[in-house]
């Protein structure tokens, strides 16, 4: 079953729910397998335990569940496909709900989430079920890269020296040309989340590696692909997490609430043809719309999780999202901003660098995660006296963005 390794108990808050925000759906209960490699393990056995789980972490009747939405990427890493219906296995009372499976490539499981609260906004449910779900480490590498190519614009990007990684290789390089070679940054952005996901009980990789490990060429951090060292890039993970949406309404009168003071989901062109790729224009629109939208900027924000699909990735978030200026995002990690003990702690569950990045269940774990953070909950990960936690997922190469700004308000 899902673990539930934060039995700190959560400090309660009971908050005013501003008019500008009473649209808005929040977060009443959470669950989150572990991250790795789970042989023998099923796709659905992972549903059915984050879903259980979630449902019995909110206090949720199955039986009171309006809506459910799935995030499942697949595109070969398992042959059972169309897992919309497989989420009734948790419980009989689920039967002949509406199940909807979503994708957007990495952001898969931003996107189930957004639907959910889309259709609480819409009253059209009073509370949804969200999970997402990966289980990719039943196939070959190689095959694994073939899958995730699938998320590239294959005809221009795909085929050899097409993977993701060599994607983002790409980017990095386009980035030092114009700014100068980063590798220390990227260096300390993985020593960072690893320092950080050796204390996160739910992470896939829970070690310590240090900055030297990740600066260092070996042959146990050996280049992958142009700048990119092992130590750069997410790894290959299984795992699940769930979530339960209801109005603002309903969430006051349950024993723990998490609002969505602002949401903003924006898709840029797919092929890196059409764009600059180390601006991340998409990325800095959404964070624009969320700080419009929930009327902060960036120095409101306590913590944040990230999309660290690759260190590069995060660094370029940090300007993005304005804690660093065009092309200076290195001096984010190099001053210890994004540190835990830093002005704005970026990643403290390790990131998807550390934690894991089973592709359909990122982007509820990331929200999961800053949930946890805004409520005090987050046991050995909490960040003192945060309130404000910001989430970003991304699918592609900043491709389809996903922002949330959140709040604990019980």
């Amino acid at each position: 079953p899902a673990l539930d390794p934060f039995p700190v108990p959560a400090k309660l808050r009971v908050r005013n729910i501003n008019e500008d925000f009473i649209m808005t759906g929040c977060i009443v209960g959470w669950a989150h397998t572990k991250f790795g490699k789970h042989e023998g393990v099923e796709l659905e056995t992972l549903i059915v335990d984050a879903v259980t789980d979630a449902l019995v972490d909110a206090n949720v009747a199955p039986a009171d569940v309006d809506e459910i939405y799935i995030g499942h990427f697949n595109g070969g890493f398992v042959m059972q496909d169309f897992p919309a219906s497989l989420v009734l296995q948790a419980h009989k009372d689920l039967r002949f709900k509406p199940a909807t499976r979503v994708e957007n490539a990495c952001a898969t499981g931003s996107a189930a989430i957004h639907q959910g609260l889309n259709s609480i906004a819409a009253k059209k449910a009073r509370i949804v079920l969200c999970v997402g779900v990966e289980k990719m480490t039943e196939i070959s590498g190689a095959a694994i890269g073939e899958v995730l190519t699938k998320a590239s614009y294959f005809k221009e990007e795909g085929g050899e020296n097409g993977s993701f990684v060599d994607i983002f290789a790409r980017i990095t390089d386009s980035y030092f040309q114009k700014y100068g070679d980063q590798s220390d940054a990227l260096a300390q952005i993985a020593a960072k989340n690893h320092a950080n996901g050796a204390v996160n009980p739910l992470a896939h990789f829970q070690k310590d590696l240090g900055y030297d490990f990740c600066r260092t060429e070996s042959d146990r951090n050996p280049l992958v692909s142009g700048h990119l060292k092992r130590s750069d890039c997410s790894p290959v993970t299984d795992g699940a997490a769930a979530v339960v949406l209801a109005d603002a309404e309903t969430a006051m009168g349950m024993k723990k609430a998490v609002l969505f003071r602002a949401t903003a989901h924006v898709n840029d062109f797919l092929p890196m043809s059409k764009r600059d790729v180390t601006q991340f224009e998409g990325a800095a629109l959404a964070w624009q719309k969320v700080y419009e939208q929930a009327k902060i900027g960036v120095d409101d924000l306590d913590v944040v999780e990230v999309h660290d699909c690759f260190t590069t990735a995060e660094l370029l978030i940090y300007e993005a999202m304005g804690l660093a200026e065009k092309g200076d995002g290195a001096r984010a990690i190099a001053e210890g901003w994004s540190t835990k003990e830093g002005k704005l702690p970026v990643n403290p569950s390790g990131g998807l660098k550390s934690k894991g990045h089973p592709i359909g269940a990122t982007g509820v774990s990331m929200h999961v995660m800053a949930a946890m953070q805004a409520r005090g909950d987050a046991g050995p990960l909490q960040i003192d006296g945060a309130e404000i936690a910001g989430v970003f997922n991304m699918g592609g190469s900043a491709v389809a963005n996903y922002a949330s700004i959140l709040e604990a308000v019980r």
